[in-house]
This record gives C-alpha cells, structure tokens and sequence, in this order.
C-alpha cells in the first residue's frame, strides 16, 4: 500500500474493519429480534452528547498537533541559525568556530535520531548542548562581541525549549480521563446502536455502519495524534519532520563552500 494513500486512508480502513466485526452481532440480533430499543428523542440525544464529548476531546489534541507542526521548522531554523552565525564571527584562527559547527551537526544529529527511532532521549540531547555551551564559553574568552554571543546562546536556548517541549509532548497523554469518557461514550452508543430496532433491517445496518466507522476513526485518529512524532509505518497522524531532515545537504554543501573559498585564499 502506498505510503501516502495509507496516511489518509489507514485509520478509516482500520475502523471499517472494526465496523464489519460488529456488524455480525448486530445482523444476528436483528435476525433473531432482539432489537427491541425504539428510536425515541432520548436515544438521539445520547448519541447526540457522545459525540460532542468526542468532538471536544478531538479538539483539544488537534490544538496540541498544530503546535507540534511548527516544531519541527523552528528547530531547524534555530541549528541552521547557529551553524551560519558561527561563519560571520571575526576570528583570525578559525579552528574553535569549526569545532563549534561540528558540535551543532552533532546535536542535530542527536535529535533527528531521536525522532527516527521513536526514543526521544533528552539526556543525549543536552550532552551535545552542554558541548556547544562550552564552544561559546570559549568564544567569548576570545572577545568575540557581546551582541553576537548573547544570540548564540539565544538561539539555543530556544532549541533547548522547543526539545523539552517535544519530550512533554510525547511523555504525557492528553487528559487520561478524556479518553477514559470517550471511550465509553463510543462504547455505550454501539452497544445501544446494536439493539435499537430500525425498520427495514438493511436501513438499521447502513445506519449502524456509518455511525460506528465515524465514532471509531474519531477515537483511533485522536490516539494517534496525542503522540505527533511518531514516525513509521503504523502510524498516520505525524507532523513533518522533513525540514530537519534537509539540513543534512544543506550543512554538507555549506562545508563545502567554506572549504572551497578557503582553498582559494592566497
């Protein structure tokens, strides 16, 4: 299945599944009569409230998946910021703003390996912090300006930010009790979905059908997206990480060019 395809596509085949496993009680107990719960003005607002309690809880991950988008941009803006910075600083040896642009390859490193492996270690993380922290200790012995030192370090505290951000993000789960509630709102329709009696029997199964795959993808969609920066096959709710993913060619052509305009020096 194409990967693109199987994003869009993936949870609504999963809750069909779902769907059609539940639809064989459900024929079953139409067949042998035991729907015997008439549609009446409380049965449609149970359903009604299920719903909406569903609807409420899916807005709430969907303002934290929208914030988690940005992550991603920012992070890479912010390495991107410090490896250029370090190439405008006024020294006359250039070794100790070479091991400083290491040091952020090597943190950017850290955290996209962090994000491939589904492991987000913020110990490693902040080692390679530590690393250029001292790298600018170093820089300001050398009287680098204040001004060019104070956004260094405020380009990475902004990147220590947005990492602690991200390890909040996929530790804690939104409201467990939300979902607890969700869960058996979504619970308690089906099963009340299963006994109500629609005449013709085909109607109460297309009606079963479409309410169940709606109720089942909304809870299965907003599992996923309480963790965004899952990456893999299995999961369909991910934020793009892709922007982090270029800087790899962008660093390697930018040592490149500084290796070139350092050859052709005289």
């Amino acid at each position: 299945m194409d990967i693109e395809f199987k994003k869009k596509w993936g949870i609504m085949f999963k809750a069909f599944i779902i769907m059609l496993i539940l639809l064989v009680p459900r024929t079953l107990i139409d067949i042998y009569g035991y729907d015997t719960v008439p549609i009446n003005p409380v049965v449609g607002a149970f359903i009604t409230g299920a719903i909406f309690t569903i609807a409420i809880i899916f807005t709430g991950t969907f303002t934290d998946f929208k914030e988690s988008e940005k992550i991603g941009g920012e992070l890479a803006a912010s390495l991107k910021a410090l490896y250029n910075d370090s190439r405008v600083l006024p020294l006359p040896d250039e070794a100790p703003v070479r091991v400083f642009r290491t040091h952020v390859r090597d943190l950017h490193k850290a955290i996209s390996n962090c994000f491939k492996e589904n492991n987000f270690n913020l110990h490693d993380i902040n080692h390679e912090m530590n690393k250029i922290n001292n790298d600018i200790r170093i820089l300001a012995f050398l009287n680098v300006a204040p001004p060019l030192i104070a956004k260094l370090r405020n380009e990475l505290g902004v990147i220590d930010k947005m990492t602690n951000r991200v390890e909040v993000i996929i530790r804690t789960d939104f409201i467990p009790a939300a979902y607890a509630l969700a869960e058996v709102a979504t619970a308690g329709v089906i099963l009340l979905l299963l006994f109500v009696k629609i005449d013709p029997m085909i109607e109460g199964i297309i009606i079963f059908a479409v309410i169940s795959v709606m109720l089942i993808g909304l809870l299965l969609l907003i599992r996923d997206m309480d963790n965004p920066f899952e990456i893999g096959t299995h999961t369909y709710a991910d934020v793009d990480l892709e922007t982090l993913v270029y800087l790899d060619s962008y660093f390697d052509e930018q040592d490149k060019e500084m290796d070139k305009l350092q050859s052709e020096k005289p």
